[in-house]
């Protein structure tokens, strides 16, 4: 049907606004000559965090399947958002959520895995219309049920809507151009990589790169599916870096929210790494302070779910910020407990590997931001117990 699929985070919606300047994008290749194109969102910057605040202020023992429900509603709303800022450009759109996008899961509720695809809804809705926006990281599994396919995920559904409709190319758009050696709002020297392979983002996502989410690169790779990494400025789309299966880069990432998990003993501590590979997470055996422990930098909310359910002890767990040296032949992880110290490594680690690199310019940011418009389904109030 020659379909354009584009991908926008939540950083390209921090404001209202911004869904009429993402939708003036859209038609704007619509006048290009674009046939058709799916756009898929993520939630306002900050909302999932709200809604999960939210849930646990009313139930600190909700059920997975019963906050995979309440999470998606922030994409749901991006979706609707979009549409409106679409229609009123005089372009036909429709929305499509989790229920309607035709992607089936299993029953892993927080990081769902997709098992079989549909085309015919998503088709069904192009040929009535010029435009669909789909609402990211959700899908049912065989029973119906809406699921989450974990943080930042909406980059997999995107993937996902691009393989099985039979396109071999996606755009990514999100505060930053493309992947660079390090985070550029953390390490101002960071470079720019222009072409990059699967494998090597991949491990940088699962190392605490957050451009993209490693499961989307993975599906990307076995359906060949090439990943346009874009961010849209006020001087339009900007192109930065290509994902293949070549180009390779030293880098550089930080976890901030790394959790550590100390064992009691190694042999413990292998049977828990055996069994968090066995589901997908991907599990870091460190040293820190001598003591036996394994450290966790993606799917962390699903990894801790799932020792709490499978040790046979209470595991105990730190949260450490992670800086992971990445390169062809070196992997290492250092873990602190304060951040800044933590950042200050990274500049030091990105020196040491590109000596002399020169910064990019990124705009007055200095981190990444959060809307102020979060708040705009539900807000958490903990002090007063009482929902707004």
């Amino acid at each position: 049907m020659n379909t354009t699929i584009l991908k926008f985070g939540g950083s390209s919606f921090l404001y209202p606004d911004d869904y009429g300047r993402v939708a003036g994008h859209i038609a704007d290749r619509l006048a290009a000559g674009e046939k058709k194109i799916v756009a898929v969102v993520s939630a306002m910057s900050g909302t999932t965090d709200k809604l999960k605040a939210v849930m646990l202020d009313v139930n600190k023992q909700a059920s997975p399947s019963n906050l995979d429900a309440a999470l998606a509603t922030g994409e749901m709303l991006s979706a609707c958002l979009l549409e409106a800022a679409v229609s009123r450009l005089g372009i036909t759109v429709m929305s499509l959520n989790g229920y309607s996008l035709g992607i089936r899961t299993n029953s892993d509720f927080g990081r769902a895995s997709v098992e079989s695809v549909d085309p015919k809804p998503i088709i069904a809705a192009l040929l009535e219309h010029d435009v669909v926006i789909a609402a990211g990281a959700q899908a049912i599994d065989e029973s119906g049920r809406l699921n989450f396919l974990g943080r930042n995920s909406s980059d997999l559904t995107a993937i996902v809507i691009a393989s099985m409709l039979g396109e071999h190319a996606c755009e990514i758009y999100s505060d930053v151009p493309g992947v660079y050696t390090a985070d550029p709002y953390l390490v101002p020297q960071a470079q720019l990589i222009a072409e990059i392979a699967y494998g090597t983002i991949a491990q940088m996502s699962r190392h605490g790169a957050k451009v993209l989410h490693h499961k989307a690169v993975d599906y990307a790779e076995k359906h060949a599916v090439a990943i346009v990494c874009k961010s849209l400025t006020r001087d339009g789309a900007v192109t930065g870096t290509i994902v293949t299966g070549h180009g390779n880069a030293r880098s550089v990432t930080v976890a901030r929210d790394a959790a550590v998990l100390l064992c009691a003993s190694l042999a413990e501590r292998d049977n828990l790494g055996a069994f968090l590979e066995r589901h997908d997470i991907s599990a870091i055996c460190v040293e820190d302070n001598c003591a036996v422990s394994i450290c966790i930098m993606s799917d962390i909310d699903f990894a801790m779910r799932l020792v709490e359910l499978a040790s046979p002890r209470p595991v105990s767990i730190e949260p450490r910020t992670a800086v992971t040296e990445l390169d062809s032949s070196v992997l290492r992880v250092h873990l602190d407990r304060d951040y800044e110290r933590a950042v200050s490594l990274a500049r030091q680690i990105h020196e040491r590997m590109y000596p002399g690199a020169v910064a990019e310019r990124l705009g007055p940011r200095k981190d990444r931001q959060r809307s102020a418009y979060r708040s705009l389904l539900i807000r958490a109030n903990k002090a007063q117990g009482d929902l707004q």
